[in-house]
């Protein structure tokens, strides 16, 4: 939590995020990866040979990349709020108090480059770091449910369709439907975070300007610097061109991603929120928690709805995004900038969350069997009128008139269940003289195991070709929990 109290405090910070994901978006980790960048950039233009105006004597002398290197975690926040105010940029005021630390490298600190060096550069190494988290989360979220569906892949649940009962399926199946989706949300993270390019040293309108003049007009030295930098981040690739800013379609499309996982992650809330109601299905519940502050007796299932609520969060972030990229004007335009200081680190703060809900639901759903069983029984006369009307068929039957019989004497019980009057047996005592060649008693008798087709078989064939190449690529992170801060 914030430690004031007068103020209001993110509960995105407060309450939900990670420790790490909220100290990586936080200003110590921003203006520590600027000094850093600064460093790097000084690094590369001594080892390319950068002369002073003799041509011949190294501009950047080892004292002051040492300097540098000595104070980049010696951080006065409330020195450069004073420098802010006083300059009204952010980048100048860090410049003024680096260089009141480090006087012997004042004069080649942010040598050629523009504000967006550090700003940009800063925003896709934190961009890139918080997408491998998540990638990291969701894989142990994956492994979580995997274990799950096998546990539960021959359970006979009722399958729905428009959320009405329909043709048996098991719990495990279903789970490797939320599963699949999540190897797909799993993928395109993974893309998003292997792909993503440094913006580099390209200079104010990125025509490497600034860096041609330092270099005296070398060319390659000037593309190598680019290229320097980027490696020193631990970036194999920059953009290949750049206004002041790197394109922001990166934006846009790592929040589309994220903006993807939380599509998945809605549904499957959704799922769980509607399996509660029918107590087929729970979420975690613990010894002292309370469902509510008037009805004693209620178990809410809190974690999924606030998986859903977060989840609609992220998935509306992504139009400010879109409006962003659609409203750059030429080479940049600083409209961008107060919309991105909210969008990106929120929307990656409220990503951590709900993977963070998610992954402790995965590793504690409670299946009850017996409920499950009591609504499959109940339905179980409907699921086998299937196996009876392909069963007629094949004794010579017209398919669409047995399709007609079924369907009649279906509605038929199921008025007289609705108005308490009868029970769901009656549907198979109703078919039965109308169902001619058919051996019936063999298909009524059959249990509810015979009617879930290869669900136990897909599920198994779905965790070895789907989940294990997932477990295999972070088997160091797997195991991990997540603990709710409420």
């Amino acid at each position: 939590m914030s430690n004031s109290t007068d103020v209001y405090d993110n509960p995105l910070i407060g309450r939900y995020a990670s420790k790490a994901m909220s100290q990586r978006w936080g200003p110590m980790r921003k203006f520590r990866t600027w000094r850093q960048l600064w460093l790097w950039l000084a690094e590369a233009e001594a080892e390319l040979g950068m002369t002073g105006d003799d041509g011949k004597t190294p501009r950047i002398r080892p004292e002051q990349i040492a300097e540098l290197a000595a104070h980049l975690d010696d951080i006065d926040l409330e020195r450069a709020a004073v420098w802010e105010k006083e300059k009204r940029h952010d980048v100048m005021a860090h410049v003024e108090t680096l260089a009141e630390v480090a006087p012997k490298a004042r004069d080649i600190i942010h040598l050629g480059a523009t504000s967006c060096y550090v700003t940009d550069n800063a925003d896709l190494i934190l961009v890139r770091e918080s997408l491998n988290q998540a990638c990291e989360t969701l894989a142990a979220v994956i492994d979580a449910l995997g274990t799950f569906a096998v546990a539960w892949k021959s359970e006979p649940t009722l399958g729905f369709t428009h959320f009405q009962p329909a043709q048996l399926t098991t719990v495990g199946k279903r789970a490797t439907l939320w599963l699949y989706d999540l190897v797909l949300d799993l993928r395109e993270l993974e893309r998003r975070r292997d792909e993503l390019p440094f913006r580099g040293a390209k200079g104010t309108t990125g025509t490497q300007a600034s860096f041609l003049a330092l270099f005296r007009g070398d060319h390659d030295k000037v593309k190598r610097l680019d290229r320097l930098v980027a490696k020193k981040a631990g970036f194999g690739d920059v953009v290949p061109v750049s206004g002041q800013t790197y394109t922001r379609k990166l934006d846009s499309q790592v929040l589309d991603a994220l903006s993807g996982l939380a599509q998945t992650l809605h549904k499957w809330g959704g799922d769980l929120r509607l399996l509660a109601h029918r107590q087929e299905v729970d979420e975690p519940f613990e010894k002292s928690q309370v469902g509510s502050s008037a009805m004693a007796y209620k178990r809410n299932p809190m974690r999924a709805e606030r998986m859903c609520s977060l989840s609609r969060y992220v998935m509306g972030l992504p139009a400010m995004a879109a409006d962003t990229v659609a409203t750059q004007w030429f080479e940049r335009t600083l409209d961008d900038s107060a919309c991105r200081r909210l969008y990106i680190p929120q929307a990656f703060l409220a990503t951590d969350a709900i993977l963070r809900i998610a992954l402790n639901v995965a590793s504690g759903l409670v299946v009850n069997r017996e409920v499950i069983a009591k609504n499959v029984r109940e339905y179980l006369p409907y699921m086998i009128t299937e196996n009876l009307m392909m069963a007629a068929v094949q004794a010579g039957g017209d398919r669409q008139e047995v399709h007609e019989v079924v369907r009649q004497e279906s509605h038929d019980v199921t008025a007289k269940v609705k108005a308490g009057t009868g029970t769901t047996a009656e549907l198979l005592d109703r078919l039965k003289p109308k169902l001619t060649g058919v051996n019936f008693e063999a298909i009524a008798s059959q249990g509810s195991k015979e009617f879930v087709g290869r669900s136990p078989e897909q599920v198994g064939e779905f965790v070895a070709e789907h989940v294990e190449p997932v477990r295999k690529r972070y088997a160091g992170v797997l195991g991990m929990k997540a603990e709710l801060h409420v």
